[in-house]
């Protein structure tokens, strides 16, 4: 009786393997700012809860709202200047006595003009790409770390919040090479419990700090706890 109770324990350790892990968010992301500019609103409500389409930080853009809206004036402007340019072209071109050249400074007029028109576009895109920039919207995102203030003045790189994704956790191990295989089959169990959870990914480069182990993640869904301790088990 006694040899079949240690065949059955020593069965138990060859079959299975056990590991702990502390449960992360399965994305951590380290906002920065892409533009410069004076904080004029800073939402640390937020901070420690999770938003829902919520303004989390906005950077002072006064000066591009307010150049955006004379660029689209003279975009106007030239649109009109292009249409009349245009039919005194078409008009020239009808008049007999009028020389090739006359008619090619009338051309050249409208190109010009459209070249002009080309140009605010381009400055239009971009200023309403650095005004979107500046007003920064979370959604179903943690806001875990706010790091500026209002009135504080930031520039391109600056961080400015941490969020993190709450609807997935993951698990980082660390599987001896040797062993990496034999557990890609194994039913997961955490923390004594069973699971139809598989391995998401196996890094197969032994990793700088344990040399002799490849990294493997797991990825748990809809965790209602982060950052506590896991017993891991394949069996």
């Amino acid at each position: 009786m006694k040899y079949i109770l240690s065949l059955f324990l020593f069965l138990s350790l060859a079959f299975s393997s056990e590991f702990y892990a502390k449960l992360e968010p399965v994305h951590t992301y380290i906002v920065k700012s892409s533009v410069s500019g004076k904080i004029i609103f800073s939402n640390d409500k937020i901070e420690g809860l999770s938003a829902n389409n919520t303004k989390v930080i906005e950077i002072d853009s006064v000066v591009e709202k307010l150049e955006l809206k004379q660029v689209n004036k003279k975009i106007q402007l030239i649109s009109k200047m292009i249409s009349i340019e245009n039919k005194n072209y078409e008009r020239l071109k009808k008049v007999r006595t009028k020389s090739d050249f006359d008619k090619d400074v009338q051309l050249l007029k409208s190109l010009n003009l459209e070249s002009t028109k080309a140009d605010l576009f381009i400055k239009k895109v971009s200023l309403t790409d650095i005004i979107k920039k500046k007003k920064l919207i979370e959604n179903n995102r943690y806001i875990y770390n706010i790091n500026v203030k209002k009135d504080d003045y930031v520039t391109a790189g600056t961080v400015l919040y941490e969020a993190k994704d709450l609807s997935q956790g993951k698990l980082e191990i660390f599987v001896p090479i040797n062993e990496v295989d034999s557990l890609k089959n194994k039913t997961i169990y955490l923390n004594g419990k069973i699971t139809d959870i598989k391995i998401d990914k196996i890094y197969k480069v032994a990793h700088s700090r344990h040399i002799s182990s490849y990294k493997v993640d797991i990825i748990v869904p809809n965790p209602k706890i982060f950052s506590r301790l896991i017993k891991i088990e394949f069996k």
